[in-house]
C-alpha cells in the first residue's frame, strides 16, 4: 500500500521516513530506477513509499521547493542566522551576504545575535540601532542583552512549529552553544560533526532532522556556500526586501537602483529609511557579480 511521508534521516543508502498519517518512522531504500535517472533522495524530501515487512521502498520524490548541496537537505522553510556581536566582530557585509544567499534559496531568514554579554553598554546600544534597521527591513531579529536567556531561546523555539529549520552563520558565532540551549541532543550532534570535519576533509556527513516544538530542526551547523555565482544582477535587488518594498515607485521598471534617475530606493537610503550599510553592501555585491561575469 502506498503511503506518504518525509525523509528525516539518511544513512548508507537507507532513508528513515516519518509517515504523515501514523507519525511512525519507517526505514526505506530507494528503488533502482532513481539511480538510473541520477536522482538521489535527500533529507527533507517528501516521498511516496510502500512498506512491506521491515523495509519500505521509495516510489516517488515530490518536487522540491528548494534544496541545499552542503548539507544535502530539501524543502527548508527557515534559517536561523547566528551572528556574533564580538569575537568574531559583527560584520554587516557578511550578514548581508548570508541573507542574500538565503533569500536566493527561497528560505526565510531569522537573525540571532550572540555574545552580547561581552559588549559594554555603549557598543551594545550602537549594535541595537543597526539591528533595528534589519527589523525595519522586515527581518525577525533576536538581540537580547543575554544571548542565551531562557526567554529569548523560548521565543526562538516558538518559530519552529510546522517548519523545517536550519542554522547558519560564521564559524565561531556560537551556533553549537545555541543549539545546546535549544536541545542538548542537537548540540551533541553538531559537536561530533565538528570533530569529524577537523579530522578529515572528505568525511561524508549525514544530516538528521529532530522534532522540536512541532517542527523539524536540522542537526547541521550550517550551510557553507557564500559565493554569489548563482545570483545575477537582475535577481540581486529582489533579494533585499526593503528594496522590493519601494522599487514599484522607481521611475523605471527593472531599476537597478544605481545610476537611474528618480529611484525611490536611493531616495529612501538618503532619508535614512533604508540603511546605508545595506545599500553599500548591495553595490559591493553587484560589483562582485559583474566581476564573476567577466571571469566566466
Amino acid at each position: 500500500m502506498e503511503r506518504e511521508g518525509r525523509i528525516i534521516k539518511s544513512i548508507s543508502g537507507f532513508y528513515d521516513v516519518l509517515d504523515h498519517e501514523s507519525h511512525e518512522l519507517v526505514r526505506t531504500r530507494a528503488r533502482g530506477n532513481f539511480r538510473k535517472r541520477k536522482i538521489k533522495p535527500i533529507v527533507g524530501d517528501m516521498v511516496t513509499y510502500e512498506a512491506s515487512g521491515d523495509l519500505g521502498y521509495i516510489l516517488k520524490i515530490e518536487d522540491r521547493e528548494n534544496s541545499l548541496v552542503r548539507p544535502p537537505i530539501a524543502n527548508i522553510d527557515q534559517a536561523i542566522v547566528v551572528t556574533s556581536s564580538v569575537e568574531p566582530n559583527f560584520s554587516s557585509n557578511l550578514l548581508d551576504k548570508i541573507l542574500v544567499n538565503i533569500e536566493h534559496n527561497d528560505i526565510e531568514p531569522l537573525i540571532y545575535l550572540t555574545k552580547t554579554d561581552l559588549l559594554d553598554d555603549d557598543k551594545y546600544a550602537d549594535l541595537k540601532v543597526v539591528l533595528d534597521g534589519y527589523r525595519k527591513a522586515g527581518y525577525v531579529v533576536f538581540d537580547g542583552r543575554d544571548s542565551y536567556s531562557d526567554d529569548q531561546v523560548q521565543d526562538l523555539i516558538k518559530h519552529f512549529a510546522d517548519k523545517i529549520t536550519v542554522f547558519t552563520g560564521q564559524s565561531g558565532a556560537g551556533k553549537s552553544t545555541l543549539l545546546n540551549h535549544i536541545d542538548p541532543e542537537l548540540g551533541l550532534a553538531t559537536a561530533a560533526i565538528s570533530q569529524t570535519l577537523n579530522r578529515g576533509k572528505h568525511t561524508t556527513r549525514q544530516v538528521s532532522l529532530f522534532n522540536i516544538e512541532g517542527g523539524l530542526v536540522a542537526d547541521t551547523p550550517g550551510f557553507s556556500s557564500l559565493e554569489l555565482i548563482e545570483i545575477d544582477q537582475e535577481e540581486l535587488p529582489t533579494l533585499f526586501p526593503e528594496f522590493v518594498q519601494y522599487s514599484g515607485e522607481c521611475q523605471f521598471r527593472g531599476c537597478h537602483h544605481v545610476n537611474e534617475p528618480n529611484c525611490k530606493v536611493k531616495e529612501m537610503v538618503e532619508n535614512g529609511t533604508i540603511m546605508k550599510s545595506r545599500y553599500d553592501d548591495y553595490l559591493y555585491f553587484l560589483n562582485e557579480i559583474n566581476s564573476y561575469k567577466k571571469k566566466y
